[in-house]
């Protein structure tokens, strides 16, 4: 057997030494710290230059100083527990901690152990530890938890999508508001996808709009309808968010939907009751209107018997009679019955119960055929109407109807205010308009009366309100709530040279 010569065991001796001394400096540069200690008291024996960044202890300080003082009190017990059931023979033992730094606050620290025993008698003889800072990651450990708990308990349904549209997870509020269990995530018929949470327009509007956005921009929100188990719609307001990696590649998605069902059915129920409190506000406005009307009917049915007995006549006196003779008179009651039929028509349209529709609406015109509607009133209250709406006005959206009787009540209002005798000089009610930057149009309906009363002009709009002897005091606040449901917004105010205007927005068509 060939023997080592001296050279030989000298060159590795020269290797180990080598290798030590690269292994110390190596100990003496990391920023993990790197600790010896005594079996059972786990006294530090030795320590590197480490200790200092993760504790704030130098190297002399924390020699000979146990790591049980150090330990949180409540990982003590926890760490001695598991003391006598670590056998070192077996390897590594990997623990996390925290441990008090020099200025009383704690960090976390994960160390892993290491056992140094004599190769002869197999005594255990020291612990290597190598330790590094926890803190950052326990944090995050500790944030996500929080979160998980935050969104289990949220009534927000919540769902985390992947790019394979599968659903990853579902909080408590969605798995029960859509009846699914917590999804599988595989591959198979099994897996739960986007498709099974959303109506189809909703998902189609999902796949092109929503996540494309949220991938570009970080996010999007808008209205979709979500489905149950047995398909009946949930109407939500949605948040799509995309989440990343740190290499800025999408990792998954997360749907945050409310559930408004709640309030759909509310504002249903207010639409309804407004719908009902404006149709019966018309009803009572043509009652008040009834002498007037049945005026602007008895004319032009006067006028057809009028012509009516004199075609009689004519015909009585002559027993032959050119039909050209007739054809004036038989035109002027054609024309008087359409006239007739159009304020009957007028009437009927007026106070119909409809369902709201909204449409581009001309305003000159509108108001032309609602200063006709109450051309009588005016007329017996000696006032003067006048439409001043500019030719190139821009066309408004709204219900033609709800649009009919908020400037009828404002017209009626400002006709009272001026009411006079007939030897009196007319007063005038106008009404004109203008347009906004903000793509709204503002109508304006002005009187020469005497104007508002001196108290606060937002009583005027409370409901049962009146400055009249038998008014109702409903008028103006339902032509508010019609104007605000235009999304506009209705106002009053005395004008500089006497009377009074009332001004209300609608949206530029």
């Amino acid at each position: 057997m060939d023997t080592p010569g001296p050279h030989e065991g000298l060159s590795a001796l020269t290797d180990d030494a080598e290798r030590n001394r690269l292994l110390a400096e190596m100990a003496e540069q990391s920023t993990d710290m790197i600790s010896r200690h005594t079996p059972g008291d786990w006294h530090f024996i030795y320590a590197s230059p480490a200790v200092e960044n993760l504790l704030g202890y130098s190297v002399d300080e924390i020699i000979g100083m146990s790591a049980y003082e150090l330990y949180h009190p409540d990982d003590v017990e926890d760490f001695k527990r598991r003391s006598p059931s670590v056998s070192y023979e077996r390897g590594l033992y990997t623990h996390t901690y925290r441990f008090r730094c020099k200025d009383g606050h704690y960090t976390w620290l994960e160390s892993t152990s290491r056992s140094l025993r004599d190769p002869a008698t197999g005594e255990l003889k020291e612990i290597l530890v190598v330790s590094r800072d926890a803190s950052r990651r326990i944090e995050a450990e500790q944030t996500n938890r929080r979160l998980a708990r935050v969104l289990e308990s949220s009534s927000d349904l919540v769902a985390f999508i992947d790019l394979d549209n599968r659903v990853s997870n579902l909080n408590e509020a969605a798995r029960e508001r859509l009846g699914v269990v917590a999804p599988v995530v595989d591959n198979s018929d099994r897996a739960l996808i986007l498709r099974d949470l959303f109506h189809s327009q909703s998902y189609q509007q999902l796949l092109d709009e929503a996540l494309p956005t949220a991938e570009t921009e970080g996010q999007w929100r808008g209205d979709a309808e979500m489905c149950d188990r047995d398909g009946k719609a949930i109407p939500v307001m949605l948040e799509v968010l995309a989440h990343r990696t740190f290499t800025d590649q999408i990792e998954y998605f997360s749907v945050v939907a409310r559930d408004m069902s709640a309030q759909k059915a509310m504002e249903a129920e207010r639409q309804q009751y407004q719908a009902e409190v404006s149709h019966t506000s018309r009803l009572v406005t043509m009652g008040e209107m009834a002498s007037g009307l049945a005026h602007e009917l008895n004319q032009p049915l006067t006028a057809i018997v009028n012509y009516v007995s004199g075609i009689e006549r004519r015909v009585g006196q002559q027993n032959e009679i050119a039909v050209s003779t007739l054809e004036k008179p038989l035109k002027r009651i054609s024309a008087t019955a359409l006239r007739a039929g159009e304020i009957i028509r007028r009437m009927m349209d007026f106070a119909r119960k409809g369902q709201t529709q909204r449409e581009t609406v001309q305003v000159k015109a509108l108001v032309s055929e609602v200063m006709d509607f109450c051309a009588s009133s005016a007329g017996r209250s000696n006032v003067q109407l006048e439409n001043r709406i500019p030719d190139n006005l821009s066309a408004v959206t709204a219900d033609r109807i709800q649009l009919e009787q908020i400037l009828l009540n404002l017209l009626l209002n400002a006709i009272e205010a001026c009411a006079s005798d007939e030897e009196a000089e007319p007063l005038r009610v106008w009404v004109d308009a203008s347009e906004s930057a903000a793509d709204q149009v503002i109508i304006q309906v002005h009187d020469q009366g005497r104007g508002l009363p001196q108290t606060d002009t937002e009583q005027l709009f409370e409901q049962f309100f009146t400055t009249k002897d038998s008014g109702l005091g409903m008028g103006l606040a339902i032509s508010r709530s019609l104007v605000e449901a235009h999304g506009g917004q209705l106002w009053a105010e005395n004008a500089r040279m006497g009377g009074a205007v009332f001004s209300f927005s609608l949206t530029r068509a």
